[in-house]
């Protein structure tokens, strides 16, 4: 706990805004009404135009001598840099400080201090982890035993003269604050820098409604929503859960402010960038208020990153990619898969230029591994079915049995059958009894004879990269 007491001290003594209780800290106190401030953005001996700085609220870019100067609302509770291209993400052992709290008193000055990469970031990699959701000291164990592990493997074997960083989209505990130092000890570990979106169960839920429910959060991680850059790739990370202020009970909402501060931060951000949109609530589905969100980001190419549903799913909803991660502790930690059957894991991104390109990472396993396939014998023949959990409409499943090639499978929605063993009913999983199997639509069906050999599966991804699995018929 030394480290983040430490960093929570020297926040209180800076600004005067926290109060201690216990392990924690709330931001208490936002800036007063009618206050400017303003500020040097540099790196070393260099004044850096051009940057944006926010409170949240107004968005506003340095001038040539890297000099900012802006309102700020009395509901601001930080001011936060969005990191330029070129330039390392401030951190403290790889959570990310790219902000300071706003102080409550006569200081006016907030000045940031970036460094330059000693490489070109144009290209770069980035891993999303959701729901890593730990609640028990067994459940922080796992994580830093298996999934830490899992992506340090993983970055040995990357490219080292590629950047990477890593956001986690939300649920980084499951209401249990202390175990915030477990994630960020694996964070630590890790070795990179990590910026972090809030979920549902990361929120103060005895203090009252949405206005104060972030205050752990932001006491630990900052603010709730910004903005930062890497190469061609503008990311954006937002607050889309709203908490109702009674019985833990909150939907999906992106409130007005934020929305107003998005349209205003995507101003300054040329069109043939790309944006990565990161939150926790699934916007397809879940969000009230999509309808306000999409028009917003209509003139830009972008991809939403998300968690919450403890299930892998890729929807391409007005023209927008939204990937819904597979989450690192799967079913709640209670097995190897998540509800619907994908491995327990984390989505690895490629970036060149403005492209980019993606697989889903198995905790554990190898990289090419991204399906499963289940032979169920029945009355007169045999039924084939493949779970395919990163697939989108570009995928290709096709089937071959005793070599011979037989075309196309079925897409169909359905149950994983190992999900329905481990998860199904009341009594399992042991110990978490409402973990349940997610029926989705990244299964593949066909039926073949019962006097089939063998069968071989060939799924192909939107980039060409085949993956193959076996299975014996009879």
């Amino acid at each position: 706990m030394m480290k983040r007491r430490s960093f929570l001290e020297r926040m209180l003594l800076v600004s005067g805004g926290l109060v201690l209780s216990g392990s924690y800290a709330s931001v208490v106190l936002a800036s007063p009404a009618g206050t400017t401030i303003k500020g040097t953005v540099k790196a070393g001996k260099k004044k850096l135009a051009g940057v944006i700085v926010s409170d949240g609220y107004s968005v506003v870019k340095t001038n040539r001598k890297g000099k900012y100067e802006m309102p700020v609302s009395e509901k601001s509770k930080f001011v936060f840099v969005s990191v330029p291209a070129g330039y390392a993400f401030p951190n403290e052992n790889g959570i990310a400080r790219h902000y300071q709290l706003l102080d409550s008193s006569s200081k006016q000055d907030y000045n940031f201090e970036l460094t330059a990469l000693q490489t070109d970031d144009t290209k770069h990699n980035f891993i999303i982890w959701a729901d890593p959701q730990a609640q028990t000291r067994e459940d922080a164990d796992r994580m830093l035993a298996e999934a830490v592990p899992d992506v340090q493997k993983l970055l040995k074997g990357m490219d080292s003269s590629i950047p990477v960083h890593g956001i986690t989209v939300g649920d980084i505990v499951w209401d249990r604050f202390e175990l915030y130092e477990d994630y960020n000890k694996g964070v630590a570990a890790m070795g990179i820098p990590f910026f972090q979106a809030l979920g549902n169960h990361d929120m103060d839920l005895n203090k009252g409604g949405d206005d104060v429910s972030d205050d752990t959060f932001e006491a630990t991680y900052g603010p709730t929503y910004y903005s930062f850059n890497r190469g061609k790739v503008h990311y954006v990370v937002l607050d889309d859960v709203r908490y109702l202020g009674k019985d833990k009970q909150y939907d999906g909402y992106i409130t007005e402010n934020q929305l107003e501060w998005l349209e205003k931060d995507l101003a300054f951000v040329p069109k043939d960038h790309l944006v990565i949109l990161c939150l926790h609530i699934p916007v397809h589905r879940h969000v009230k208020n999509k309808a306000d969100l999409y028009p917003i980001l209509k003139n830009h190419s972008v991809h939403i990153m998300s968690g919450h549903t403890h299930y892998n799913r890729n929807v391409i909803e007005e023209g927008i990619f939204e990937h819904n991660h597979g989450t690192v502790c799967g079913a709640l930690w209670t097995g190897p898969i998540c509800g619907d059957g994908t491995p327990n894991g984390y989505g690895v991104y490629e970036v060149d230029g403005n492209q980019l390109k993606w697989y889903y990472k198995s905790t554990g396993l190898d990289a090419d591994h991204q399906m499963s396939v289940y032979v169920q014998p029945q009355d007169g023949e045999t039924r084939v079915l493949a779970n395919v959990w990163n697939w989108d409409p570009e995928w290709k499943v096709e089937l071959y049995v005793d070599g011979n090639y037989k075309g196309a499978l079925q897409n169909i929605e359905s149950h994983d059958p190992l999900a329905v063993e481990l998860y199904q009913g009341r009594e399992l999983p042991l110990g978490r009894g409402f973990v349940n199997p997610k029926e989705t639509d990244h299964f593949f069906e066909a039926y073949i004879p019962r006097s089939s050999r063998e069968v071989r599966i060939v799924a192909t991804d939107r980039f060409g990269t085949k993956y193959e699995s076996k299975k014996t018929v009879s």
